[in-house]
């Protein structure tokens, strides 16, 4: 398969470009003080929150609160359930035991004892591609960006004051806008830390930086299917097997050839369970001469048999 010389110059910008956020959950919230909500937990979502008006606390319960203000984004990645209250002592019911006004996947609440108003565009999402296996795992447990002057910071913060324009006018398709604007500013706040904070430099994100063993994991996610070896990968990158080998253990902590099967099972996962493709269409797919060997392969990779994550 040729090579696209353009797509492995940024192995790192093509992993986040194929995350794709599915929505669980998106309420807009108008409170007004005392108030408080606590979000359940959803380990395989992620919560965020947007500030729009005033003021709040986030409360994971093993810190010093953080004080979120009206332009702050926050990001619980590991669905980790926290309180949010207008300040301290504030009674924080569940938010799901409150009462919404439903408009599909989406909800208005309104809650509070009329005083200082806040205004929340709250979520739980998914991130959908085999990266986000990779990525998820090396978040900490809140990322918390506030308003900045870098061009970057700005792009976030004009996507932000158009959610809580839509938010205050209540134009019709307004849901489908925050909803959509929303997602777009998880995918930027990740963004946002993987380039900014000195954790995302080690494991697998720090690999995917390295010139030569980036080159060879975007060969990878590209191409699950082909027939990789050590010596293959070696030699797309004019290596010797012996020092690309090491240097992938090293880096990604992991040999190279059981991140390629891990991959493929990744990739398989996401055909099976969401894309509802047949234990066989798979099989095929990633290259493997008989749907008896990718089933053995996921098996031993995943750990359930590849039927169990199949639709129906």
């Amino acid at each position: 398969m040729a090579t696209d010389p353009m797509q492995a110059d940024d192995p790192l910008g093509e992993a986040l470009h194929f995350l794709r956020v599915t929505g669980s959950f998106y309420c807009r919230s108008e409170l007004t003080a005392p108030w408080g909500l606590t979000m359940p937990s959803w380990p395989d979502c992620m919560w965020f929150h947007i500030v729009t008006a005033g003021r709040c606390e986030l409360d994971l319960g093993t810190a010093v609160p953080s004080l979120l203000r009206a332009g702050d984004i926050a990001l619980v990645p590991h669905g980790q359930g926290h309180a949010l209250p207008s300040g301290t002592g504030a009674v924080a019911p569940d938010v799901m035991s409150l009462e919404h006004e439903f408009r599909n996947r989406y909800a208005v609440l309104r809650h509070g004892g009329g005083g200082a108003g806040t205004t929340l565009v709250c979520g739980a999402v998914r991130l959908d591609h085999p990266a986000a296996h990779h990525i998820v795992p090396l978040l900490p447990h809140l990322i918390h960006v506030e308003p900045g002057g870098d061009p970057q910071d700005e792009w976030m913060q004009s996507t932000l004051r158009l959610i809580a324009a839509e938010a205050a006018s209540l134009r019709p398709g307004g849901e489908a806008v925050i909803t959509r604007l929303s997602d777009i500013l998880v995918i930027q706040t990740l963004r946002s830390w993987i380039t900014d904070d000195p954790a995302a430099q080690r494991g697998w994100l720090g690999a995917l930086r390295d010139r030569q063993i980036g080159r060879a994991i975007s060969l990878i996610h590209r191409d699950p299917a082909r027939d990789w070896t050590v010596a293959s990968l070696a030699g797309e990158l004019a290596m010797s097997r012996s020092a690309f080998s090491a240097r992938f253990t090293e880096l990604v902590e992991e040999p190279a050839m059981r991140y390629v099967t891990r991959w493929r099972m990744q990739v398989a996962r996401t055909w099976l369970a969401d894309d509802g493709a047949t234990v066989g269409e798979v099989a095929g797919r990633l290259g493997y001469r008989s749907e008896a060997a990718f089933s053995r392969a996921f098996k031993r990779t995943v750990g359930v048999p590849p039927g169990a994550l199949t639709r129906g």
